[in-house]
């Protein structure tokens, strides 16, 4: 359902009356508590978002020589704190920050089909015990998660179990009894998912492996060249005996990157590549990135944010929610498949695939589907949409053309949402000369931002006022993305979500596709009595209950009602 055009000029007209939209205060979040079901979670590759030090930006000698989009720009961990400093991601409503990996890439560049590329992504590890010095120090992390938690907003680390980055003349490949370098995957069945690599010069690691290992002689060489060989080895042989666990490669990678939750306080971790590994992996790394959170919490009472368990979130490349608990994988090419239950493997929720294309349906279509799912056979869990990422070359919208709809359908949708870094701008997805998921991964646009450039029908600081707006009605109601919805009324289309949980409760109203020009009555019967005094959320009116409606003032495309 696109939004109508008059839509657009509604949106121009009303953000005149928030022209001072940056500075506009983010509010209190109504006394109802956080839950990962309704969550907000903003993505971004720390190397393309906000360069905060520049001293860093040519890290290991690395050079300017990358194909279109495919080097280090300069975005790091300083970068995405100033922001959080500034209030930019609590003016959005966004309560958890998942950041690509900053660990220490191959310092190298591979030069394969699409020109030369370096690991700016983060995806390409080199060693997990470090951060990777483009993105920044140690220092720089503890402040950005403190500052983070201070501002009420939880921070999601990108964990890659399934490969180490590329071989190249200054990253050479590890050892045979860690890695394979062959066969290529090419998913006929879970053997051809698993016991293989994704791609050409992408090393797998053994993780499903029990054999006993020494650690990598070029870590080794490292270490010692670091001068911490003798307190890694000391960390290592604690685990070993604490745990019981063999020496297996996985085992290793599960301490180093818990490891990051006990020193810092990470909040949870978004699994890559998962359908690539045996599925019970990630219930060990659960388990010890479980009790290093605890760990943390209790040694830093004053920094915790309440008591909620350690979150994971499994990227199942191609899940989509309507494979509920059960997904197949091995049969893209026509082989025998094995159903795995990922959401009984440590997992809390699902990255769903399918929103980026169910966006293009009616808004009841996709809200009742996901409803019914979410608290039928998906009940306890969530799954995680988005309308574009760093890797998914479908993207809604990529020239962005309905940013507004966009925004209804990916932060009104049931589940959590995952705006990816400039869905909020209207940061446009395909750019010339750059090639394959590239063109998905541009610089964060702020400067369209603070010229409030023309996008089309809109102006990209009117985009971000409407996606705030949504943002910060959905952190403050949980009923939002973990609620029961039902449909009110088809036009104005209006719905309601409830949402009940351990003795609080919570509910709303929000209808969409508002006539231009004056008020619409809204239905709200059965949710809020006659009598009510209710508050839109888009335009901060008030107004009170009658025959079952509710009229504001003020004209506005969405309203967003609650009893605030």
């Amino acid at each position: 359902m696109k939004l109508p055009v008059l839509a657009a000029s509604m949106l121009l007209a009303f953000g005149a009356m928030s022209s001072a939209h940056a500075q506009a205060p983010a509010p209190a979040p109504n006394g109802k508590p956080f839950v990962w079901e309704n969550a907000t979670v903003y993505f971004l590759l720390t190397d393309r978002f906000n360069n905060g030090n520049p001293a860093n930006d040519k890290a290991y000698g690395r050079k300017d020589d990358a194909a279109k989009l495919r080097g280090f720009m300069g975005g790091d961990i300083a970068g995405v704190t100033a922001k959080i400093r500034e209030g930019y991601f609590n003016h959005l409503g966004v309560n958890a920050i998942w950041m690509t990996p900053v660990i220490e890439n191959i310092h190298g560049s591979t030069d394969e089909g699409t020109g030369k590329s370096y690991g700016f992504h983060g995806y390409w590890a080199k060693d997990f015990t470090a951060l990777d010095d483009a993105f920044g120090t140690e220092d720089e992390l503890r402040t950005l998660v403190d500052t983070a938690h201070a501002k009420g907003i939880r921070i999601v680390f990108d964990v890659v179990l399934n490969h180490t980055g590329p071989v190249t003349a200054q990253d050479p490949v590890w050892p045979k009894s860690w890695v394979r370098t062959g066969p290529k995957c090419t998913y006929k069945d879970p053997k051809t998912t698993m016991d293989c690599t994704l791609v050409d010069n992408l090393p797998d690691i053994l993780t499903g492996s029990n054999q006993n290992v020494e650690l990598p002689p070029q870590l080794v060489a490292k270490w010692k060249k670091e001068g911490r060989y003798e307190r890694e080895v000391k960390e290592l042989d604690d685990f070993f005996k604490r745990t019981g666990y063999p020496r297996a490669p996985r085992y290793y990678l599960m301490k180093w990157h818990s490891d990051w939750v006990r020193k810092f306080g990470i909040d949870g971790f978004r699994a890559d590549t998962v359908k690539h590994t045996e599925p019970g992996i990630w219930k060990e790394l659960k388990k010890e990135a479980s009790l290093a959170y605890e760990d943390w919490k209790r040694a830093n009472p004053s920094k915790r944010l309440g008591d909620l368990p350690f979150f994971m979130t499994s990227e199942v490349y191609g899940y989509e929610i309507k494979h509920a608990r059960k997904y197949r994988i091995g049969e893209e090419q026509g082989g025998g498949g094995m159903t795995v239950d990922y959401l009984a493997q440590g997992f809390d929720s699902m990255i769903n695939f399918s929103l980026r294309s169910d966006a293009r349906q009616g808004y009841e279509k996709v809200f009742s589907d996901y409803s019914n799912i979410l608290h039928g056979e998906m009940k306890g869990f969530s799954v995680l949409n988005y309308i574009s990422s760093h890797d998914d070359g479908s993207p809604f919208d990529p020239l962005r053309e309905r940013p507004l709809e966009a925004a209804n359908k990916l932060l009104l949708a049931p589940g959590a949402a995952q705006i990816y870094y400039g869905d909020e701008t209207a940061r446009v997805l395909k750019v010339d000369g750059a090639e394959g998921d590239a063109t998905l991964r541009s610089f964060m646009n702020w400067d369209e931002l603070k010229n409030n450039a023309q996008r089309g029908a809109y102006r990209v600081a009117d985009i971000h006022d409407h996606w705030a707006r949504l943002g910060r009605f959905r952190a403050a109601h949980p009923a939002v993305g973990a609620g029961v919805h039902q449909m009110l009324a088809p036009s104005p289309y209006t719905f309601k979500r409830t949402w009940e949980k351990n003795g609080v409760s919570d509910r709303v109203v929000v209808a969409l596709d508002l006539p231009a020009g004056k008020p619409a009555a809204i239905s709200v019967r059965g949710v809020f009595n006659d009598g009510q005094t209710v508050r839109d959320w888009y335009t901060g009116k008030n107004a009170v209950v009658k025959d079952g409606k509710v009229q504001f003032e003020l004209a506005a495309p969405v309203a967003l009602i609650a009893q605030d």
